[in-house]
């Protein structure tokens, strides 16, 4: 397909859809702007996608600032915070290897090494040897690590409820959903 050809492909303009949607005028985003431009410009591509991954970028740009907020209220770091939410949410005895915390964060061993050093500094997680393995060890919430992320995660989820709060219930569930299932496709569940 020629730059100068038309697009074979139904695309629907950003003004049309968002009126077809109930939005009104007054509430198209710069999102709708760069589509517009795209299809003024390059009539010969579909940039319909963009309508997703650009207001995702925008999103996150918008919320991350706002997480980062209740985290440093209590002087954690994003990382840190999910360092003391897995192991909280592991239940009893708030204990997991440090293996079990890669798996659950996905990160690499010298990154999970720095935050559970840190925490440990803060004397929010204690380590303690795996009495099965001389060489491994365990990672446990303090009972000051337990009364933080406890207080922490009541502040996240107030926050995250606020920062949903444009959404419906029911479309808080429906937005779940689609990115449950685009996160599959992005991101595949290891078949382990």
């Amino acid at each position: 397909m020629t730059k100068n050809s038309t697009c074979t492909h139904p695309v629907t303009t950003a003004a049309s859809k968002s009126q077809e949607q109930g939005v009104t005028p007054s509430q198209t985003d710069k999102v709708d702007l760069i589509l517009s431009q795209w299809h003024r410009e390059r009539p010969d591509i579909d940039p319909s996608p963009m309508a997703i991954t650009g207001r995702l970028a925008r999103i996150n740009g918008h919320i991350n600032p706002k997480l980062q907020h209740v985290f440093g209220q209590y002087n954690l770091n994003p990382g840190e915070f999910d360092v003391l939410a897995s192991l909280r949410r592991a239940g009893k005895p708030y204990t997991l290897t440090p293996n079990q915390l890669l798996d659950a964060l996905m990160l690499t061993s010298g990154a999970m090494t720095n935050r559970i050093d840190r925490l440990e500094h803060k004397g929010l997680v204690a380590r303690s040897p795996d009495p099965n393995d001389r060489r491994g060890v365990y990672v446990s919430l303090t009972d000051a690590g337990l009364d933080l992320i406890d207080k922490a995660v009541t502040d996240h989820t107030n926050n995250l409820h606020q920062l949903l709060a444009g959404l419906t219930t029911s479309e808080q569930a429906n937005l779940a959903d689609l990115l449950k299932k685009l996160l599959g496709h992005v991101e595949p569940i290891s078949s382990e």
